[in-house]
């Protein structure tokens, strides 16, 4: 997870950032635990991916 997401964010690392952020999250997907701390995580991940690709316009 990245820590910090901010108006300044360079696209030019979107790639390899959007990967690592979708493994991440399907990676907490696959456990299948749903405890509290788990979703906070899950959609802080969700949250970080949308922010990059509104940001940078990339559209799936």
């Amino acid at each position: 997870m990245l820590e910090n997401l901010e108006s300044s964010y360079d696209c030019s690392q979107a790639g390899d950032d959007l990967h690592q952020l979708k493994q991440e999250l399907a990676s907490l997907q696959g456990l299948g635990k749903e405890d509290s701390e788990t979703q906070e995580r899950m959609n802080r991940l969700e949250n970080q991916i949308s922010f990059i690709m509104n940001k940078c316009g990339i559209h799936h």
